[in-house]
C-alpha cells in the first residue's frame, strides 16, 4: 500500500465490461510529490479505482495488486492493479527515520 494525492480522474467510454460502474481517478504517490534535483515534479501517476468517493485533492491510501482486487468485491478477475481504499484525515503518530 502506499499514500497518495487525487490528481484527476479518469473518463472512459469504452470500459472492459468488469470495470462498469467503477470511478477512476488519477492518483499521484506522496512519494513522488516532492521536486526532484532538477526541480521537476516527477509525473509517475497510478490509475486507482474509486471505494471511498475520494475526491481531486484528497489525500488517500492505495492498495495494490490482489488486495486492490479484494478491496472492490467484486472478485480477483476485474482489470485494475490498484484501489483507493481510504481518504487519510490525519497523519499524526511515530515518525519514521
Amino acid at each position: 500500500m502506499f499514500t497518495g494525492r487525487v490528481c484527476g480522474e479518469v473518463w472512459a467510454s469504452q470500459r472492459h465490461e468488469t470495470l462498469g460502474g467503477l470511478k477512476l481517478l488519477l492518483v499521484q504517490p506522496l512519494e513522488l510529490a516532492e521536486r526532484d534535483d532538477n526541480g521537476q515534479q516527477p509525473h509517475n501517476l497510478v490509475v486507482a479505482a474509486d471505494t471511498v468517493d475520494a475526491g481531486v485533492g484528497d489525500e488517500v491510501l492505495v492498495a495494490y495488486g490482489r488486495a486492490g482486487r479484494t478491496a472492490l468485491g467484486r472478485g480477483h478477475d476485474v482489470a485494475v492493479e490498484a484501489a483507493v481504499v481510504a481518504v487519510v484525515d490525519d497523519r499524526s503518530g511515530a515518525e519514521l527515520h
